[in-house]
């Protein structure tokens, strides 16, 4: 079998629901990771406790289940976990952020004799009005039980809404940063954790990344300072899994909404761009035959679920 850790991976996980953070890195050819879920309701708890104890951010959860109540769902309603995952275009090392996503990979350097690895966990990022920045930058610190000393524009837009800061606020249950910070060389960003789990997925900052207070804590030690971090801008995510093409799409940013008029077109270009790239790609199978499912491919463009969805034929 071509990809045989891959397949039993996948094959296993259909016996069961499984909580999964970790999954093997995959060769270069294949971009798909993880699989779908589901479990059932219960009005004792929201849609957002199932997000969280399954490691799904709010936006998530709620694109993945339009027709679930988020505070009241159902006694026995299907709840969809979207635990499946393109992996974003982007050097496998280091930290990867995708911002409409809401996203994290953390791509561990393996030791000899381990098996490479992808780590991902949801995030919050900054909203429209305190942007999260593009680019390439570095941990270059790293901080238990982190002081927080806002900065002057968040203390002026605190003290127009009646809530003023002081200078500092120390670590405890009250710090916005949570027991855990990593400073990135842009200055002023963070990667932190946070004493407000439940706005994780959504665009709620002034522009630093929030984790769950859990999941920070288990990367937190293993994350050496001068982890390259990319962060990208990819409401539209293309992967191969095997020779069958996947697509899973976010909506974009709101200040990127322009750009996606003609979303149908958007999606277009982007399979051509990536399909062009592919094959100028060293080492990727140049030998695959895209029969494209128009049907499958309305249907992700309609519900922009976010969930990958397989958008070729089989022969």
């Amino acid at each position: 079998m071509r990809y045989p850790v891959y397949s039993f991976v996948l094959a296993a996980s259909l016996l069961a629901p499984v909580q999964a953070e970790t999954f093997v890195l995959p060769p270069a050819d294949v971009d798909v990771v993880g699989f779908m879920q589901q479990v059932p309701a219960s009005s004792a708890e929201t849609l957002l406790d199932i997000a969280r104890r399954y490691d799904i951010g709010q936006n998530e959860i709620l694109l993945a289940n339009p027709d679930v109540d988020r505070w009241l769902p159902a006694d026995g309603s299907t709840v969809i976990l979207p635990t499946r995952y393109i992996l974003p275009t982007a050097e496998r090392t280091g930290l990867v952020l995708n911002l409409p996503e809401m996203r994290l990979y953390y791509y561990p350097q393996a030791r000899p004799g381990e098996t490479p690895v992808v780590i991902t966990h949801p995030v919050s990022v900054g909203r429209m009005d305190w942007k999260t920045p593009l680019g390439v930058t570095k941990i270059v610190s790293k901080q238990v039980d982190p002081e927080w000393r806002p900065p002057q524009s968040i203390k002026d837009e605190h003290a127009k809404e009646g809530d003023p800061l002081p200078d500092v606020v120390r670590a405890g249950p009250d710090n916005p940063l949570g027991r855990y910070a990593m400073r990135l060389g842009i200055p002023g960003y963070l990667i932190h954790s946070t004493n407000k789990p439940y706005g994780v997925g959504m665009r709620v900052t002034h522009g630093c990344i929030r984790m769950y207070p859990e999941d920070i804590e288990k990367v937190f030690d293993d994350i050496p300072v001068g982890t390259p971090v990319r962060i990208v801008n990819q409401p539209i995510k293309l992967g191969w899994l095997a020779d069958s093409l996947f697509i899973e799409l976010h909506p974009p940013l709101e200040e990127d909404e322009a750009q996606y008029q003609d979303y149908m077109q958007s999606v277009l270009n982007s399979i051509a761009d990536f399909l062009a790239a592919d094959a100028d790609t060293p080492g990727i199978n140049s030998s695959r035959r895209i029969n494209l499912s128009g049907r499958a491919l309305r249907q992700a463009v309609k519900e922009r679920s976010g969930v990958p969805i397989m958008i070729t034929r089989q022969p």
